[in-house]
């Protein structure tokens, strides 16, 4: 399993030696569930917010609100999204109270690699989603 304060330690000194991939910087967030909020070099409007389980390492960047969207557009959104799902590598759209999100999830026994690679791709699916999704945002 690993440790989410070993892999805040781990991240933060990736990003600060990142050569030939994204950098990112790491903040703990104290609580009840601990979470990493991760921002990744170029596109710090989307952090990745990291959690682990006992069964899971879960990451989730945060898209829009509900109210966010044009109206009478909700039902096309919800569609495209789901057509738009099955092409994206390692992540998935979901819906957390009023929140869209999209997200990956990992083994525990996933090794740093995976989780850097889980990161990156993550960020990358976000900010494509975003741009895809373009035309039903107000």
């Amino acid at each position: 399993m690993i440790d989410i304060k070993k892999l805040a330690i781990d991240l933060a000194l990736r990003g600060k030696t990142a050569e030939n991939s994204f950098a990112f910087d790491v903040t703990p967030i104290p609580g009840e569930i601990e979470v990493l909020r991760i921002t990744v070099e170029d596109k710090e409007e989307l952090p990745i917010f990291v959690s682990v389980s006992d069964e899971q390492i879960l990451c989730i960047a945060y898209l829009f609100k509900e109210k966010e969207i044009v109206e009478g557009k909700l039902a096309e959104l919800n569609s495209n999204m789901l057509v738009t799902n099955i092409t994206m590598p390692l992540s998935s759209f979901a819906k957390i109270d009023d929140q869209y999100v999209i997200y990956g999830a990992l083994s525990v026994s996933s090794t740093l690699f995976d989780v850097i690679h889980e990161l990156e791709v993550l960020s990358s699916n976000a900010v494509e989603a975003l741009e895809a999704m373009e035309s039903y945002l107000k």
